[in-house]
């Protein structure tokens, strides 16, 4: 295995003064040309599984040749991670303004038009190395502005200037109650077959506020610019999250498939010098338009009847919705269905909700991949 730093960056101070920092470990790989990698996980605190695939996936590192430069990123939110209520980790929001951590990434929004006027006549690779710089520079500028940025913004956009510096970027995420899903930018849906992920959301080419959109988006818009004047590459760097079961949970038995399915996609893209196959298992998408959001109808406590990962057939339960307030009546126990199949990929995790809360998340008019 190729040397691996450890060390820690500075994302912030504490109202104590202190640093707040997390920890990275760095690889180094031994050819210049090869893709690098960029890996985090934990930017939601409860969300902790990731960490277990990164320590699988540094393991099994040990036994290959690492040809790209891998920086991972375990740990990455430790003001989610410490974020605890009891025994509960509530840490997706951040406590002073309430953003959802993972939406707090910076959307460059740079002038295409007079960058590559001025760039246009570089080669791929110089070209690429100059827009690189670019997106890093701005990302630095956005950390020293002179008006300050928000706690939360200042962790994201450090996160960011590390995740541009690579070729390849893995968001490590888990839902409430969930099974395995990936999102996948439109533009590089094959990736999906690598990954030891059943279901795979199909998203847009279009900045959301979420780390792969934010890895992804700056360099979509530059080679669909660039197409449109005439120069054809494909997109040089791809970013995905992966969405690795449910919260709360650390199992490495499990963390040991998915690190497997990451390093098939590392092998494919040349990251590693070994061939490693991906998993034969069925895999099946949906177009994020497709991705349906169920809210509640009406408060109570909740039975999740439809389990995630499995499809479900209009018509059959998906809930059953409980009011004690009510018994006695028709409509102290209601079942709930849905009018479509449909693929269920998460819920949410407590029993008592209110009205409008956010059940279930589905898949519809899924497909094979």
């Amino acid at each position: 295995m190729s040397k691996m730093i450890r060390s820690n960056i500075q994302v912030g101070e504490l109202a104590t003064g202190q640093a707040l920092s997390i920890p990275l470990y760095d690889i180094q790989g031994s050819d210049n040309a090869a893709p690098s990698v960029y890996i985090q996980a934990n930017v939601h605190g409860a969300e902790v599984q990731g960490n277990a695939v990164i320590y699988q996936l540094m393991t099994l590192l040990e036994g290959y040749d690492v040809l790209g430069d891998i920086k991972l990123a375990p740990l990455a939110n430790p003001l989610g991670i410490n974020q605890k209520s009891g025994e509960f980790t509530l840490g997706r929001f951040d406590p002073i303004t309430g953003v959802n951590w993972n939406r707090e990434y910076f959307d460059h929004n740079i002038d295409l038009t007079t960058w590559y006027a001025e760039h246009q006549h570089l080669s791929n690779a110089a070209l690429f190395d100059a827009y690189r710089d670019r997106l890093v520079e701005s990302c630095h500028a956005r950390l020293n502005q002179p008006f300050g940025i928000t706690t939360g913004h200042r962790l994201a956009v450090n996160l960011q200037a590390m995740a541009h510096q690579a070729d390849i970027v893995l968001d490590l995420h888990t839902g409430p109650k969930s099974c395995k899903h990936l999102y996948c930018p439109e533009y590089d849906i094959e990736a999906a077959r690598f990954f030891s992920i059943p279901y795979t959301l199909v998203i847009p080419n279009s900045f959301g506020g979420a780390m792969d959109e934010a890895a992804f988006c700056p360099w979509w818009q530059l080679t669909d610019f660039a197409a449109q004047h005439g120069r054809e590459f494909t997109v040089p760097v791809s970013a995905f999250t992966l969405e690795l079961a449910s919260q709360e949970r650390i199992d490495l038995a499990d963390g040991l498939e998915d690190a497997k399915g990451i390093l098939a996609y590392l092998s494919h893209r040349g990251v590693i010098r070994e061939k490693v196959e991906p998993a034969q298992m069925a895999r099946f998408g949906c177009y994020l338009k497709d991705y349906k959001k169920f809210h509640a109808p009406k408060a109570g406590l909740i039975e999740y009847c439809a389990v995630v990962g499995q499809p479900l057939n209009a018509g059959q339960p998906l809930v059953n919705i409980l009011r004690m307030d009510l018994y006695g009546t028709d409509d102290a126990h209601q079942a709930i269905s849905l009018p479509m199949d449909c693929v269920p990929i998460l819920h949410f995790a407590s029993a008592s909700v209110h009205q409008g809360t956010e059940l279930y998340k589905v898949m519809t008019n899924v497909f094979r991949l």
